[in-house]
């Protein structure tokens, strides 16, 4: 699957039936003005009519992480698409970023918007942040999918965070530089977005395998082979969170979501994770 331009996003849009073009809207969450979009496929929805939401990766937007399987989604679903603290067009606070306080800010979006359930898809941090928010507000969730995340230092590829801790924003990826700048184009909060992303990451404290055990909701975790965090790590994540189903795909970090930097021309994959993500979400 080729990665879509904004006009190719727009035109996917438009050949699937909808009853509306996403639309983007501010909630005042906690302090922060919180960017968010929403689509409605035509008809009845599915699911019961729970909303999916999707929540995307350090230093990304929605469009970064998600352009290239929003428009699948968008088909079956009402997708509420958010950008956290200090990505995108949303703003940031005088606080560092934590994964508990993005899950409070995704919880407070969704008792603002009056939804009492969501299935809740995390691509890399967004993944954090979904099995946070799985901990702090189960009442909210109905189910999880979890790609490309991890919960404990050891899970991510030798020499990860070593290199959080030297890396400097001509590190970061140049298409999630560019991504970000379209939408906000102010280099300064482009650096600030960048130190509080490498700050989290580089002083991770592991989380207790008791924290994934307290996840009750049903859970697809999913990842590459040759993603950041090992296949073992995963692996036990799906092993601790009780009745959650794992799929390991070929390809890198993102490669199965089709994310701006790692999407292939050509590529099923993304929409093999859609179809496999959907039939785990009907059951």
């Amino acid at each position: 699957m080729v990665i879509l331009s904004d006009q190719l996003l727009a035109n996917s849009f438009q050949s699937i039936k909808t009853d509306t073009m996403p639309t983007g809207n501010y909630a005042d969450v906690n302090g922060i003005k919180m960017y968010y979009e929403t689509y409605m496929p035509a008809g009845t929805l599915k699911t019961n009519g729970i909303p999916l939401i999707l929540i995307h990766g350090g230093g990304s937007t929605i469009q970064s992480t998600f352009g290239n399987v929003l428009p699948l989604f968008a088909q079956q679903y009402k997708v509420i698409a958010i950008e956290l603290q200090a990505h995108g067009r949303t703003g940031d606070r005088d606080a560092p970023e934590s994964f508990e306080q993005d899950a409070d800010d995704v919880a407070a979006l969704l008792k603002q918007l009056n939804i009492s359930k969501a299935n809740i898809l995390g691509f890399s941090n967004g993944g954090n942040t979904t099995m946070r928010i799985a901990t702090r507000h189960p009442e909210l969730v109905n189910k999880i999918v979890v790609a490309a995340a991890f919960y404990q230092r050891e899970g991510m590829q030798p020499g990860f965070f070593e290199m959080m801790q030297r890396a400097t924003i001509n590190d970061m990826p140049q298409a999630l530089k560019d991504a970000f700048l379209k939408l906000t184009p102010d280099t300064a909060k482009l650096q600030n977005m960048f130190e509080k992303d490498r700050s989290r990451m580089a002083n991770f404290k592991d989380w207790a395998d008791a924290d994934l055990q307290a996840i009750k909701a049903p859970a697809l975790i999913i990842s590459g082979d040759k993603d950041v965090a090992t296949t073992d790590h995963t692996a036990k994540m799906s092993k601790l969170i009780a009745g959650s189903e794992l799929m390991i795909l070929p390809g890198v970090h993102g490669e199965c979501l089709g994310e701006v930097e790692t999407a292939k021309p050509g590529s099923k994959l993304p929409e093999l994770t859609v179809a496999v993500i959907t039939e785990f979400l009907q059951k």
